[in-house]
Parts: C-alpha cells; structure tokens; sequence
C-alpha cells in the first residue's frame, strides 16, 4: 500500500511540473509574440522599413554597428516610444482587468466596468474645454485625466471599506459612475464649439502617436511597480478565488486585500489610459485568453494576461497602419474591432461548453 501510495505522489507530482512548464512555454509563447508584433510596429508606417534593418537599428546601440542614420532616426526617435508605449498600456490594461475580474469574481468586471476609463475622459474634457493654465496639452491632459480616475477610485474605495459590502454591489456603483462620468462628459461636449468637441472626441478614441522618452517611463515605471505589488499578493488573490468565505478561513483579509488591489489597479490604469486615452476590450479579452490557458493560479495568470494584453495592443498598433496604407486609425476604434469578435466568440465557446 505504501508503495502504491508513493507512486500516485510520484505521478501527481510529475503532473504538476509537466502543467508548471506548459505554462511556463505559454508566458514565453507570447512574450516572443510581443517582441515581433513590436518589431513590426516599428517597420510599418510612411517608411516602410523591413524587420531585418529594425532589429540591426535596435541593438545597434549595444553592438555599435554602423547603421544609417535616417534608419536610426526613424526607430528611436519616432517609432520605438510608440511601440513600447503599446507593449506597455497593453500589459497595464491586461494586468488590471485580470485584477478586477478576479476581485469583483466577474467575468465582465474590468477598470472600464468601474467607471475608471469614463472618469478619465471627463477630465480630459475638462482641460480641453476650459483651458490648462498656461500648463503644455502634453501633459495637462494627462494631469486631468489622471486626477479624475483616481478621484473615481476615492469613490470605490470609499464603497470598498464599508462592512457588508461585497463584491456585486462594487460592481453596481462602477456602473453607476460610468453613466455619471458619461453624462458629464457629453454635457462637456454639448457646451464645447464643434472644434473643441472634435479634439475630444480624438483623444477618447486612443492614440499611441503622442508617446515619447518623456512619458515613455512615467508609464512604464509605476506600471512596473504596481504589478510587482500585485505579484506579490497572488496567493491571496488566487484564495479569493475560490471563494470570499474560504479565503477569509485562509487567514485573508478581504478589505484590506480589495483596498490595496482597487488601489494598485486604480494608479497604473489611470496612468496608462491618461497618456494615451480610452482603449477598450484589452482588460476584458487578455484575462479571458489567460484564464482559458493558465487557469486561476495568479502565479501564472497575472504575467500571461500582461504580456497577452501587450501583444493585443502591438498587433493592433499595426492593424491601425496597415487597414488602410497612409491613413492612421485610432487604436482604440482597432482594439474595439477586433476584439468584439474576439469576445463574442468567448461568449459562444463558454455556451456550447455548458450544452
């Protein structure tokens, strides 16, 4: 018997490293899907430039290669902040739905079910209609932006802390903030001339263009070190998962947990889509993929819904200058096409698995 017993641990054991390594191949699998949709972010666009000459430009750098210097101009000076910005964004946004999602333990939960992305544009509106004070549009627009979701935030935590609130009633005071933020922002509008009205309507579509070294790190650096943070509490959350009153016979403070996670999401969200507007479907349909491949296990969750949500946005950066050549799109009206589809097959999958 003892024998016997051995074996079945033996071979539970081997399966679970053999479903360990799986996954390890699949963070690795997009991880290189990102660095070529990346490499091909940067070769598209008026100069065409082939993928061979992007990657001798990028590490010529390092390698001090001779490389031409219109070459040289055209990847680091123009295209290279754009397509980090892309990588960047994308694995804030995939990183904060998957957070959300597993918070609120709703599929259809993500920073824009919670009013966050309607909040932001708001106080873009804002700074657009009624003047910077003498501040750069570069960064006042940020500014607002920024100050705006986290106030929204202030709202959800304020909810969040209260006893006896759980998880579906957060959900509803999102919708109702994304309907207030909403309506503010229309009315904005409605007052706004046509042209201010346009430049509005611009940035709520999402652009990549306005990315440089300057807003490049601001982005990446508290992207970086919120979700290290939320790394660290991927044990906590992946007990959450299996439910609020087994985590809480875990030893796991819920409060605190939904605090500092709406906390931690709340900052690198409303940082990201400050820079460079509303971007739909990404924190919806990067934790589904990295759900359906990886399962629960936020050790392996969290960084494939990050570099998922990463090449999401990269391939779309791309489809936004290739669907029609010399017209750029909104990236944001590309994520948003692409990803509906995307989403309604999820939907239609997850039926025919309960049929």
């Amino acid at each position: 018997m003892k024998t016997s017993k051995d074996e079945h641990i033996a071979k539970s054991l081997k399966a679970h490293r053999k479903r360990e390594l799986k996954r390890f191949y699949i963070i690795l699998g997009f991880l290189i899907i990102a660095f070529i949709s990346m490499v091909f972010d940067i070769a598209t666009g008026p100069a065409w430039l082939k993928p061979g000459e992007v990657v001798e430009a990028i590490f010529a750098q390092f390698t001090q290669e001779e490389i031409d210097s219109t070459t040289m101009a055209i990847v680091w000076d123009l295209r290279l902040p754009i397509a980090l910005m892309a990588l960047v964004v994308g694995a804030a946004l995939g990183v904060g739905g998957a957070e959300i999602q597993t918070l609120l333990n709703n599929p259809m939960a993500s920073p824009y079910t919670l009013g966050l992305a309607a909040a932001a544009g708001f106080g873009a509106s804002l700074v657009i209609a009624f003047g910077t004070a003498d501040i750069s549009l570069l960064w006042a627009v940020p500014v607002g932006a920024f100050i705006m979701t986290m106030l929204s935030a202030c709202v959800l935590f304020g909810f969040a802390s209260l006893r006896r609130f759980d998880s579906s009633t957060l959900v509803l005071v999102g919708i109702a903030l994304l309907f207030l933020f909403q309506s503010m922002l229309s009315l904005v509008q409605f007052l706004s001339s046509p042209e201010i009205s346009q430049l509005i309507l611009f940035w709520l579509f999402g652009s990549l263009q306005k990315s440089n070294w300057t807003n490049l790190p601001v982005v990446a650096i508290i992207s970086a070190f919120c979700i290290s943070f939320l790394l660290l509490d991927s044990w906590k959350l992946t007990a959450l998962r299996l439910g609020e009153q087994r985590a809480k016979a875990m030893g796991v403070n819920l409060n605190t947990l939904r605090l500092r996670t709406l906390f931690f999401v709340s900052v690198m969200t409303a940082t990201a889509i400050s820079f460079v507007g509303v971007i739909g479907f990404i924190g919806l349909v990067a934790p589904h993929i990295a759900r359906t491949l990886v399962g629960e296990d936020q050790r392996f969750f969290l960084p494939v819904s990050m570099f998922c949500g990463a090449a999401f946005l990269s391939i779309a950066s791309v489809l936004s200058k290739v669907i029609i050549p010399g017209a750029l799109f909104p990236v944001g009206i590309v994520t948003s096409f692409v990803g509906v589809p995307f989403f309604f097959w999820i939907i239609l999958s997850k039926r025919k698995g309960l049929c």
